[in-house]
């Protein structure tokens, strides 16, 4: 009767043990979660970066566009003689050796799809209170990023001061428009004829001429014949 006992007891004794989970399934339990929830954060972190960027184009994007020197301070990008790699190397040309720049900042969904190099295209232009969207010029701050210089629009004028335009158009006549050339040969000789207000010689000069100069105006009048009444 007591060896029954003891057996009973132990065998109960045993089925407890056995109902207790061991240690090491619990931890793989565990780690299965932890790497389960782990690969659903990074899979949709992916499928809102995909959808950020190529569907919804909410980014910024920066380029480099024309500045005008006489107006901005712009960043100035210059040839490097030493260089033999083409886009960086100098070739002689003022205007291909250095070139005046800022930085446009913009949207990517608000971009037109066009080539930038077209005069109608609008893909660097900011719009009216568009968001997202600035012009960076040159200053102690931004040309430490680009490694470049700035330029000085008063500077810029002194050392290259603007082509006067003309007061009257050139008009471009056609090949074989003789009217059309003669009426412009005989504006710039007008042009050319005109006294400064200052010029008190010219003027003088001018006076003397019209004085000497012959009134044509009765020796183009035809005579007139009377003939004798019948």
């Amino acid at each position: 009767m007591e060896n029954k006992k003891y057996t009973q007891s132990i065998s109960g004794r045993d089925n407890m043990i056995d109902k207790k989970s061991p240690p090491e399934m619990e931890q793989s339990k565990s780690s299965k979660i932890f790497f389960i929830i782990f690969g659903l954060l990074i899979i949709g972190s992916v499928f809102v970066t995909y959808y950020r960027t190529v569907i919804a184009k909410n980014y910024l994007i920066e380029a480099q566009t024309d500045c005008d020197p006489y107006a901005q301070k712009c960043f100035v990008w210059e040839c490097d003689p030493a260089s033999d790699v083409d886009g960086e190397k100098c070739t002689g040309d003022p205007e291909k050796d250095i070139w005046y720049y800022n930085l446009v900042e913009r949207n990517a969904s608000r971009i037109p799809l066009c080539d930038p190099a077209d005069e109608n295209c609008k893909a660097l232009v900011c719009g009216d209170n568009e968001p997202d969207c600035q012009y960076i010029f040159c200053d102690d701050q931004t040309k430490v990023a680009q490694e470049v210089e700035c330029s000085d629009p008063v500077e810029y004028t002194k050392e290259n001061p603007p082509e006067e335009e003309s007061s009257s158009d050139e008009a471009t006549c056609e090949e074989g428009d003789t009217e059309c050339e003669a009426n412009s040969a005989a504006d710039s000789s007008a042009e050319e004829d005109q006294c400064a207000p200052d010029d008190t010689e010219c003027q003088n000069a001018a006076d003397q001429t019209d004085a000497t100069s012959p009134d044509t105006s009765q020796a183009n009048t035809a005579p007139t014949d009377a003939s004798p009444a019948k």
